[in-house]
């Protein structure tokens, strides 16, 4: 996924989740939007080196998007949750993710379930049932090389959880799938120091047959691209 009209800066501070104040490179600050509802624990200290996109939407009142950030000094993150799906479709359609393959159709936004649920993926080919992808963006680097979801508890997180196991037990296939745009990052665990709930739902979900897959990113200033799996410890 190409990135374009990007411009770096320094982040200030995030604040009211939607909203960020930035300082430039040449010194200008400026309040951008700040594209991402979790807490986003880890990647949003003051200081860090940032990325945002001009939209050129002068409509909007907040018309440069915040994208990146470095962390640690080291590690690249995606902080954009409105990527996750785009990355791990074009992920699917490129090859990369072998384990989606085989499907004559990709949609989006499909309602599924008992819950009034959309499915971010639905998977269709003649020749096999149809595929429920649902997909999680993973951001949190506590320690070294691990990975954990969510970073605050999310009752729409275990929602869909249970929708994916009515999807098996319907004679579906159903798949959780985390995007993990942050290099840092080698290996996603649930967090249950965080949503205890959540881990054990999610170990429920495995044990009752949803496909629980992990994938990285390579990330660039101009650039994100899933590139490779990732291992998920339950």
């Amino acid at each position: 996924m190409q990135l374009e009209n990007m411009q770096s800066g320094r982040l200030i501070k995030r604040y009211k989740r939607f909203l960020a104040d930035i300082e430039l490179d040449n010194g200008r600050q400026l309040t951008v939007h700040c594209p991402n509802t979790g807490s986003m624990k880890n990647c949003a200290d003051p200081g860090s080196e940032v990325w945002i996109q001009d939209t050129g939407n002068l409509k909007r009142k907040y018309p440069f998007g915040w994208e990146l950030v470095q962390v640690e000094e080291r590690f690249w993150a995606c902080i954009n949750t409105g990527r996750a799906n785009a990355l791990i479709r074009e992920g699917i359609e490129t090859g990369v993710i072998t384990e989606l393959q085989g499907y004559t159709s990709i949609r989006q936004e499909v309602k599924y379930g008992d819950e009034n649920s959309r499915i971010d993926l639905y998977l269709e080919d003649a020749q096999q049932p149809p595929c429920y992808v649902e997909i999680k963006n993973v951001t949190l680097l506590e320690q070294s090389g691990i990975g954990t979801f969510p970073d605050a508890v999310t009752i729409r997180g275990a929602k869909h959880l249970r929708e994916l196991m009515l999807m098996v037990s319907s004679g579906y296939r159903a798949v959780l799938m985390f995007c993990v745009p942050h290099t840092g990052i080698e290996q996603v665990h649930p967090a249950d120091h965080i949503d205890p709930e959540y881990g054990q739902l999610l170990r429920q979900a495995a044990a009752a047959g949803v496909e629980v897959y992990a994938y990285g990113a390579t990330i660039t200033p101009q650039q994100v691209t899933i590139s490779h799996p990732l291992p998920v410890c339950l």
